[in-house]
């Protein structure tokens, strides 16, 4: 019996694999770099052992630092979570020859699976049909735009090995395919320290839909329904959800049978993924890959059926035989998970780093209506988000037993969520939860782009949401007694005032309220100095009552500290501050400040590594043409020219790091 697990990860899949472990009794080992020292991991594990320095390619990845690390604790098995070593076969090997039980699949599947263009061969084979492509490394970029060409616009290039969306880009041109291919190697090179790269068809209009299969060193395989993984940024996922909307069970039937196929030929066992592209119109798929390892949006997977799939890969790895049939696997309710993102969606979702300076989730577990909820996370209030490694804070999960209530109730609790000190993408997934086409099932990888094609602006309340929010402020002005005559703040995008577009007048306790030239009043009286009724022309007879904060008025989520609230409603995200008359009237009369011209300069947009400078001091450049590339949280962003100029000075230098605004180059 496997006695002492060491995880050879960090953030929420270690947390996650320690909670399981601790279960079933067995001892936990935890490594952690430089960044990692105080992280919540480190604290949860039996042991910790250091692994040297805050990049990854110097302690997660570094397999000798891993095995010196197995020593040194005695551990006798190895969970590699996801990324990192996980579909490393050189890794699984070397625990191999120090007899040390890998946690996940045989050696000969890694290999298989675990390079793209091995796998696909080997799944035509099988079978499997195939996204067409060219299956062959691609040695430059110029190559890569001559296969390009001869596969038609647009196309995939991809990593060979890896995945996470790390080292894929889709090109529509041959100067896109020209700087994808080298974007896409830096990135599989960092990531996984293999740089190979590959081309196929990018399949338009697409769904992402993925099968979880499980299978035991006894030749016993099954595949656990599906997961609808089509929401995506960057290739990157963002919302998944378990079952799928759009598979029928024929259609499910057909793309689990093929995917146990796949695994049985390569002597598949553990937890795997085979990933489908399906074409949305003709209702076909398309093997994409398979993912030796246990994926990152697996909860949706275990809240429907009822499985721990780390205990499953435990007793696999151990040697005992699965205890279940295929036609014993069930598929009950419906779940959604929700990933939130160190990104600030008002920036183009650029990363965000600092300090948590408030991180509060709502609470998991069993609720009244009936509803679950559960967060896989690995951070705590008080630590710091690093540029280091991926963006990711927390998954937080919805179970119920239908798709519309587990939507209703992913919305409520992403309300609920509270995090500050960082830019985060909650009230971006707020929003997608109450558009009427996420809610009606007809999803597309190219959602968000499709959705917000000029990016996310934020939810602007209509009439009825901005009464609302006069009420809220109404009891604001209560419990803080200041009297005040003035509240300004911003909804949505952050940069719009509410005093702008709102104008809340103060009476007694009456607030008058014109939006779209339209008026409406909302009267408010009080009771024992905390509870509040709310009357107003636009809901005859409706009163609320009780009022605190913390909680909830008229349904909109209240965070009250001092005079300086935070509203969340529905996708909408409004901070606004209580003026008392002596400092509203002083604000009126200070000078408006003026900001810098930054025209002419090249400012970093966050902070990050510059790994290239594209242009030196009197190079003319072109619209769209890219000055420098930057990389944070393991992704590479390129800075393109927004039109023509000459540069003048290159302040940045290669491999410098940089905070955010911090000069990069500046033009005459």
């Amino acid at each position: 019996m496997i006695k002492k697990i060491l995880i050879a990860n960090r953030g929420e899949i270690a947390c996650r694999v320690i909670k399981t472990a601790k279960r079933l009794g067995i001892s936990t080992v935890a490594v952690y770099s430089d960044a990692d020292r105080n992280a919540p991991h480190v604290s949860m594990a039996d042991e910790a052992v250091h692994i040297g320095p805050a990049p990854s390619n110097q302690s997660y990845i570094v397999i000798d630092r891993i095995i010196d690390a197995v020593r040194k604790t005695g551990a006798d098995a190895v969970h590699p979570g996801y990324g990192f070593l996980s579909e490393n076969a050189q890794f699984a090997a070397a625990l191999e020859r120090e007899g040390v039980t890998f946690i996940g699949p045989p050696v000969g599947a890694i290999e298989a699976m675990g390079d793209k263009i091995t796998s696909k061969r080997l799944a035509a084979k099988a079978g499997v049909s195939t996204v067409p492509g060219h299956m062959g490394l691609i040695e430059n970029a110029e190559e890569a735009v001559r296969i390009a060409g001869e596969i038609g616009y647009p196309v995939m290039i991809k990593a060979s090995a890896g995945g996470g969306g790390k080292g894929m880009r889709v090109a529509w041109n041959a100067e896109e395919a020209r700087e994808g291919f080298q974007a896409s190697r830096n990135e599989a090179r960092n990531s996984f320290g293999d740089d190979r790269i590959f081309i196929e068809k990018f399949v338009t209009e697409p769904r992402h839909i993925e099968i979880q299969v499980l299978g035991d060193k006894h030749g016993n395989i099954v595949y656990l329904g599906e997961r609808e993984c089509s929401i995506q940024r960057r290739n990157q996922k963002v919302i998944e959800e378990s079952p799928s909307p759009f598979l029928n069970e024929e259609t499910r039937r057909a793309m689990g049978e093929e995917a146990v196929a796949l695994a049985r030929a390569v002597g598949y066992h553990s937890a795997g993924t085979v990933e489908f592209i399906v074409d949305g119109k003709q209702n076909k798929f398309y093997f994409l890959e398979m993912n030796t390892r246990l994926q990152v949006e697996h909860p949706v997977t275990e809240l429907v059926t009822g499985l721990d799939l780390v205990e499953e890969m435990i007793r696999v790895a151990d040697g005992e035989a699965l205890t279940f049939r295929q036609d014993e696997v069930k598929l009950n309710g419906w779940a959604i998970e929700s990933r939130l993102y160190a990104e600030d969606p008002y920036r183009n979702f650029l990363p965000s780093i600092g300090r948590l300076t408030r991180y509060r989730p709502p609470s998991e577990g069993a609720k009244v209506d009936g509803t679950v909820l559960r967060n896989d996370t690995g951070v705590c209030e008080g630590g710091e988000i690093s540029m280091y490694y991926d963006p990711m804070i927390a998954k937080l999960c919805a179970w119920a037993p239908s798709r519309e209530a587990a939507i209703d109730a992913m919305s409520d609790a992403l309300d609920d969520f509270e995090v500050e000190g960082i830019g985060h993408n909650l009230p971006f997934l707020s929003a997608v939860m109450n558009q009427p086409r996420f809610r009606s099932g007809r999803l597309t990888t190219g959602y968000i782009a499709e959705e917000f094609p000029e990016g996310f602006q934020g939810v602007e309340p209509d009439e009825a949401s901005a009464r609302k929010l006069a009420a809220v402020a109404a009891a604001i002005n209560h419990i803080v007694q200041a009297r005040a005559i003035e509240i300004s703040g911003t909804i949505g995008n952050h940069r719009r005032k509410l005093g702008s577009d709102w104008v809340v007048a103060f009476g007694q306790w009456r607030f008058s309220l014109s939006a779209n030239r339209a008026e409406s009043s909302i009267d408010v009286s009080f009771a024992d100095g905390s509870a509040l009724s709310v009357t107003s022309d636009w809901r005859p007879g409706k009163t609320h009552s009780a009022f605190k904060a913390g909680t909830e008025i008229l349904g909109i989520k209240v965070d009250l500290r001092g005079s300086a609230i935070r509203l969340r409603w529905r996708g909408m995200d409004a901070m606004t501050r209580v003026w008392s008359p002596r400092i509203a009237e002083l604000a009126r009369l200070m000078p408006a400040k003026m900001a810098p011209d930054t025209s002419k300069l090249l400012l970093c947009p966050m902070p990050g590594v510059v790994t290239s400078i594209a242009v030196e001091a009197g190079s003319s450049v072109e619209a769209g043409q890219t000055l420098a590339v930057v990389e944070a949280m393991k992704m590479e962003n390129a800075l393109k020219a927004e039109r023509k100029g000459v540069v003048k000075r290159v302040e940045a230098r290669l491999g410098q790091s940089l905070a955010v605004d911090e000069l990069i180059l500046e033009f005459e």
